[in-house]
């Protein structure tokens, strides 16, 4: 059994999966969308109320089974394997695309070191939308393939310093822009007036739930590599203070270059991918900033897409008793293949579903849906059918029992109520920032047939596992 060198190998890893794009990218866009400094109110609350409760439920069960997401479901129940396929395949799903994003980003770094102009338009309209996605992909898939501590955890270690220090160092240089103190102002001061609207509330827990990467098995997975003497509450609080930290410092960054040069800081993929590049070429220093940031956008893509290949790839691995290098190969080789439409919606090809680029619409369903009923299948089987008092033993005799237990999948279940019965695109559910969500109709077809084939697929492995035993 893989563990981590040290609990600091394990924060550092941990730190990494809850730091992404969603960080850096997302969330100064929904800040924008959502009433600048109010949004860090219910932000904070459903980070420190239900995501740090939730990631400590996951990290205590998967220390306590020694287990990946489908086998500690099967521990449960042998028939909740199929819940354990379903947050797995949705996970994988969420990769298939992010990783399209990493390579977006990628492109968008080797051409500011290189020099070379060029928009995100022009940039879509070529096949490299698809070379830089099958490279990024490679990347993720060779970390994987060496292990808990040779590849996670040596990586975490490598990208998450940088990461903070290049943060820091934008911090330093923006902060000599004219703009610098309206972009603070502007992310600091609360318009209360929004607290009182449902949605604002819904996009904060969307992006907490999903910024701490919670639910999801990820967080599971890794708490399985832990060793038993780890303090999980201490790691947990450790690692929403360091997502945290990145998101807010990432918002005066943005913030500073957005009230500089009068762009709108609403703005999402146009920001990252048209706007702020345009803001370099007429920066002081641009083309340096242009590549730091750039380059702080690929680390905060690549540790997260890391950890989530990782949960297919333990749960792969444990279930057929492959080697860690060929379901690495196996997992990755089904990313590329998963992650091909998506790749192709934004490049030459533009291929689409409804009238809409694939990978928006996988991004409004999985992300609208698919998350948040794997959280709370998530949190159904490891609280409610597991006795008190081994949920007790796992997590300790505080409150964060019956806040899993009854509060998060409340919240969880109204919010994504809320979302198909409006109708209405609930920023900070899904991955992008500025893709408007499918009709309701057209979002439960394609969530529902997603759904279908996910759970078929899990059937077909626990099937083809059972026939292997008995013969």
């Amino acid at each position: 059994m893989e563990q981590w060198s040290s609990r600091l190998g394990f924060v550092f890893a941990a730190v990494g999966a809850a730091v992404g794009l969603g960080n850096i990218w997302r969330f100064p866009a929904v800040v924008g969308q959502n009433g600048g400094g109010a949004y860090l109110v219910p932000y904070l609350i459903a980070a420190f109320a239900f995501a740090v409760p939730l990631m400590i439920l996951e990290i205590s069960v998967g220390r306590s089974l020694k287990a990946d997401v489908v086998t500690a479901c099967r521990q449960i129940r042998p028939e909740f394997e199929i819940v354990g396929w379903l947050i797995g395949g949705s996970v994988l799903a969420v990769l298939s695309y992010y990783l399209v994003i990493t390579g977006w980003v990628l492109g968008f770094l080797t051409f500011s070191v290189t020099g070379a102009e060029t928009s995100f338009s022009s940039f879509t309209d070529t096949y490299l939308p698809v070379v830089f996605f099958v490279v990024s992909t490679a990347v993720v898939g060779a970390v994987i393939s060496l292990g808990v501590q040779d590849g996670i955890e040596r990586m975490a270690k490598l990208l998450i310093p940088m990461t903070f220090v290049v943060l820091l160092g934008l911090v330093a240089y923006v902060a000599t822009l004219p703009g610098f103190t309206d972009g603070l102002r502007f992310f600091l001061t609360p318009d209360t007036s929004v607290l009182s609207e449902p949605m604002v509330w819904s996009a904060a827990f969307g992006q907490v739930f999903f910024s701490f990467s919670v639910g999801m098995g990820v967080m599971l997975t890794y708490g399985s590599y832990l060793s038993p003497d780890a303090n999980v509450p201490r790691s947990s609080v450790i690692i929403a203070v360091a997502d945290l930290a990145v998101a807010m410092i990432a918002g005066v960054v943005i913030f500073g270059i957005v009230f500089s040069f009068g762009v709108e800081p609403t703005a999402g993929t146009e920001l990252a991918f048209s706007t702020l590049p345009a803001a370099f070429d007429t920066m002081p220093f641009g083309t340096g900033v242009a590549v730091a940031f750039f380059g702080l956008l690929f680390f905060a893509a690549i540790a997260p897409s890391v950890s989530m290949l990782e949960v297919g790839v333990a749960s792969v691995m444990r279930t057929t008793d492959w080697s860690r290098r060929k379901t690495s190969a196996v997992m990755t080789g089904v990313i590329l293949v998963a992650g091909l439409p998506s790749a192709l919606s934004y490049s030459a090809v533009g291929l689409s579903v409804f009238g809409r680029p694939f990978l928006d619409v996988l991004d409004s369903t999985v992300g609208t849906l698919g998350l948040p009923v794997g959280a709370v299948a998530l949190v159904v089987v490891f609280t409610w059918f597991q006795s008190p008092e081994t949920v007790r033993e796992q997590v300790g005799d505080t409150a964060v029992v019956p806040l899993v237990k009854y509060v998060v999948p409340t919240v969880l279940v109204v919010v994504t109520t809320a979302r198909l019965a409006t109708g209405v695109g609930t920023a900070g559910w899904r991955r992008l920032p500025d893709v408007s969500a499918l009709p309701t109709s057209q979002l439960l077809v394609v969530s529902s047939f997603l759904g279908i084939l996910v759970v078929s697929l899990g059937w077909s492995v626990r099937r083809w596992r059972l026939s292997r035993k008995r013969g």
